[in-house]
């Protein structure tokens, strides 16, 4: 998902994406141990996806303090 499309979602919904991506990535690694994994490059991927989500949800509760 480009950093445009997470701007829209709310922080719940960007809350939920999270989750569901950390899933995910539990059961890459649980893959990758057992030698299973076939794009490794996944992982990368996925990594930085919840690190643009938590940029955003840090974001948005400064500015609520802020506010």
């Amino acid at each position: 998902m480009k950093t445009k499309e997470l701007r829209e979602l709310s922080i719940e919904e960007l809350g939920a994406r999270r989750r569901e991506l950390r899933q995910e990535m539990l059961n890459l690694r649980v893959q990758q141990q057992i030698g299973q994994l076939e794009n490794p490059a996944r992982l990368r991927l996925l990594r930085r996806e919840v690190a643009r989500i938590e940029t955003l949800i840090t974001q948005r509760s400064t500015a609520a303090k802020a506010a």
